[in-house]
């Protein structure tokens, strides 16, 4: 059941973007973690810079977006930034979202 509520949290969670990137924030390589563990969720992620102008606002769209699943009461969402986040955690499909054909270097 909590794999279920999990995928229904990242289906959400694909539904949050970054204003100034056409690409949603699990693609683009922002989310760490996620956890569900009874109706408590708790969101593990980072944002591009620690000067993003949305550092504020991103969270709080994935807070609401997690409690919109049904068997989640509470969100958690702990904003880290270590590791810090590079181009190089852009999934293969948000690499095609911004028409970048070539892997990152790790």
């Amino acid at each position: 059941m909590s794999d279920t509520i999990t995928e229904a949290v990242y289906a959400q969670l694909r539904q949050v973007f970054d204003p100034e990137i056409p690409v949603n924030i699990v693609d683009l390589g922002l989310i760490y973690d996620v956890k569900v563990d009874g109706p408590k969720c708790t969101v593990t992620m980072t944002l591009t810079s620690q000067s993003c102008p949305e550092a504020k606002t991103i969270p709080d769209f994935v807070r609401r977006r997690c409690n919109g699943v049904q068997g989640i009461a509470e969100t958690e969402v702990a904003v880290v930034w270590e590791p810090l986040w590079t181009p190089q955690r852009i999934s293969a499909e948000g690499r095609k979202m911004l028409g970048i054909d070539e892997e990152f270097e790790t």
